[in-house]
């Protein structure tokens, strides 16, 4: 199956699957988290202060973590780079003090956010597969997808040099390589770690196990992706920098469970 990329190009700007479906995301999750607020007896107005602090956060801790990667402090202000963990540390950082700041019971909104962080996770991977950015390795899968336009496209050039595939001696480097659709193994996994988050927000637990349990669903998701992923970090023969991140945010996750 061939994929281009979802593009709107009105006048002089230009939008793009992933900026929609971003915005999405944080509308979407900060009204959940609203809903899931009202039913524990807080204000729902903290949703959306703790919504405009986690773009902020988000978008700086994303793009530093980029740099820092890439080695090139410039990619802080080029249009990609919005990387997943960045974000999700400097959303954290960000998010944390605001709570501090207000004095808010941190471990019960982290409870009551830990399905809209499934969901804004989940509805960000839609948008990664409508511009054909972070797809996986190269399949014969009857699934897998040819990015022609992809950010950057699967060609065989692509693969074998900027994520180190190897592919069979001969092959020319502008053929359209077939790979795995990363992006939607993520987005049913994601799902499933929602539902399962939705079904039990009304746990018996101490507060703060829920947002253990997305910790530990989320990174173990996150590790399964990454074996199909086409990554040009991996540190530890097959091993990602995202899957040592996993490890040890499950290992966080366990921790909070138990206590």
């Amino acid at each position: 199956m061939t994929v281009y990329p979802f593009v709107v190009h009105l006048g002089a700007f230009t939008i793009t699957g992933y900026g929609i479906m971003m915005m999405v995301g944080f509308l979407v999750g900060g009204w959940i988290y609203a809903r899931e607020l009202t039913r524990r007896g807080l204000d729902s107005a903290i949703a959306w202060d703790t919504v405009v602090f986690a773009i902020v956060g988000g978008l700086l801790g994303s793009k530093t973590y980029y740099a820092i990667a890439s080695g090139h402090i410039a990619a802080v202000f080029t249009r990609g780079g919005l990387v997943w963990y960045g974000g999700f540390f400097g959303g954290t950082v960000f998010v944390f003090g605001y709570m501090w700041w207000k004095r808010l019971p941190i471990r019960v909104l982290l409870d009551s956010v830990s399905p809209s962080l499934a969901v804004g996770y989940l509805l960000g991977r839609v948008g990664c597969f409508l511009v054909n950015d972070d797809y996986g390795r190269p399949t014969d899968l009857p699934w897998g997808m040819v990015f022609p336009r992809g950010a950057p496209p699967s060609t065989a050039a692509n693969l074998t040099q900027m994520f180190g595939v190897t592919l069979p001696p001969g092959t020319p480097p502008d053929q359209l390589i077939a790979v795995h659709p990363t992006q939607l193994y993520e987005i049913a996994l994601t799902f499933v770690v929602f539902w399962l988050l939705w079904r039990w927000r009304a746990h018996r637990h101490a507060a703060g196990w829920l947002f253990g349990v997305y910790l530990v669903l989320s990174s173990i998701e996150r590790i399964i992706v990454e074996v199909f992923r086409a990554k040009d970090d991996r540190i530890l023969g097959p091993v990602t920098v995202a899957q040592l991140l996993s490890v040890g945010l499950v290992g966080l996750g366990v921790f909070l469970m138990r206590r």
